[in-house]
Parts: C-alpha cells; sequence; structure tokens
C-alpha cells in the first residue's frame, strides 16, 4: 500500500512479557498488511488488482476479499452520493480509497484477539487506537492533525475516545490524487474526520474532498463524524470536538 505503518501498545505487565507481546501484535499486523498489499497493490504487476485492470480476469472471478471490498465500496458510493468512489476515472477499479482502512480494521479484531486493549495504530497518518496510553482509562490517545500548508505545524492533538478513529485525506502528503465531483479541483486540500470506526472516517475524509461542503454537512447530519476541514486558502471549517482540541 505504499505507506509506513507504526503500533505503539502500551502496557503495565513485566519489561519482558512486554517486549514479547508487542511483538507478537507486530507480527501478526505486519502480516495482514502485507496479504492484503499482494492483492490490491496497483503498483505490483502479479496482484490481483493488476490482472483486473488489465482485463486478464473479471471481478467475478476474484477472491472473496476483492468481491467483499468492491461490495463495500459500492454502498458506500451510493450513501455519499458519489463522492466516493472506487472507480477511477480512466475505468479502472482502484479500492485502495478503502483497502488500508480495511487492513486496520483487520488488524483491531487480530489485537484484541490478543488480548491486548490499550494500542495505537498509525497507518499513513489514519490512526485508530484502543483503551488509554497512560495508568488510567480516562487518558485518550491524542492523533496530530498536520497543517497542510505547514507540514512542520499542527492544527490541532484530537483525543480518539468515543471517536476512536481519526482519518486524514487531501493533496498535501500524495498530491492532487481524489477525483473531485465535477472535474474541479477540490475544495479542501485536507480533510480529518473522527469516526466511532476507521473504515467510516478514512471514507467520509475521502468523499469531503471530492464532494466539498456539501458532502462534509453530510458526513455530520448523517453518520455524526467530527470534522477538521482546511480550505486552499488556510480557512478551516471545524466541529465542536475538533474546535476543542485545537
Amino acid at each position: 500500500m505504499g505507506t509506513v505503518v507504526s503500533l505503539t501498545v502500551a502496557s503495565s505487565i513485566y519489561a519482558q512479557t512486554a517486549v514479547d507481546e508487542l511483538e507478537s501484535a507486530v507480527e501478526v499486523v505486519e502480516g495482514i498488511f502485507a496479504h492484503l498489499d499482494l492483492t490490491f497493490s496497483l503498483y505490483r504487476t502479479g496482484s490481483e488488482a493488476s490482472r483486473l485492470a488489465r482485463g486478464e480476469i473479471t471481478l467475478a472471478y476474484t477472491s472473496e476479499t476483492m468481491q467483499e471490498l468492491y461490495a463495500e465500496a459500492s454502498e458506500w458510493r451510493l450513501a455519499t452520493e458519489g463522492a466516493f468512489t472506487a472507480e477511477r476515472p480512466d475505468g479502472i477499479l482502484d479500492l485502495s480509497g478503502i483497502v488500508k482502512a480495511h487492513a486496520m480494521r483487520e488488524a483491531a479484531l487480530s489485537l484484541r484477539a490478543l488480548g491486548l486493549g490499550n494500542w495505537c495504530l498509525n497507518a499513513g497518518g489514519d490512526v485508530l487506537a484502543s483503551g488509554s496510553p497512560g495508568p488510567t482509562a480516562h487518558e485518550p490517545w491524542l492523533a496530530g492533525v498536520v497543517d497542510p500548508l505547514d507540514r512542520r505545524s499542527l492544527l490541532g492533538a484530537f483525543p480518539l475516545a468515543s471517536m476512536n478513529a481519526l482519518a486524514t485525506s487531501g493533496s498535501a502528503e500524495r498530491g492532487e490524487h481524489i477525483w473531485a465531483i465535477g472535474g474541479a479541483p477540490p475544495e479542501f486540500a485536507q480533510v480529518s474526520v473522527g469516526a466511532s470506526d476507521i473504515v467510516t472516517a478514512d471514507v467520509l475524509a475521502t468523499a469531503i474532498v471530492a464532494g466539498g461542503t456539501r458532502t462534509l454537512d453530510q458526513a455530520v447530519e448523517k453518520w455524526g463524524a467530527d470534522v477538521l476541514a482546511v480550505r486552499r486558502d488556510g480557512t478551516l471549517l471545524a466541529t465542536p470536538e475538533f474546535r476543542n482540541a485545537a
């Protein structure tokens, strides 16, 4: 997926046990991301996604995971009224807008299966957290939101409490890679979304970049998401949770 993944595990147990626990967790997370990358990467010529793009296979003959994520992406396309889509303008199916979040979702299930309750997973700036980093359960993990106009600065630190997932989309890191509705340049340079699950956060962040203010309003009203959107001139639109975090 061409992204850096980091995992932080908070533990109060004996040091060596904590190290073993972390090593097991990292191994599980690495395995999930590596497997999905082999399937969905359009940069790997032999991946299932690349073979599908070249027309060597059809969707009906792809893996169960490919079909399930395509179905999920299609549901999001309908729900966001086309603001989120897995079809590129050239017609190629590109599930990268949902597969990273899916990998994080799967990693969370595996970490919980290992008995880990306090951890924070960061995949290319998208963050999913569980529990607390400190000795008290009331202390939330904090996820920093970088200023797209000055990458050395933060716009704020979002607390991952009831909303335990934060995803950011825009042009600051990867250039113009989101297909805006109507073909015009996106209204927002960067959008961060806090939600109760990482797929919702990631999809809505991308959808708001593509759909603009109308989709932002829909994300807040329909999904109860927290949103911080940065316009190209640097002005901000923020829901209360983000305003309190700034």
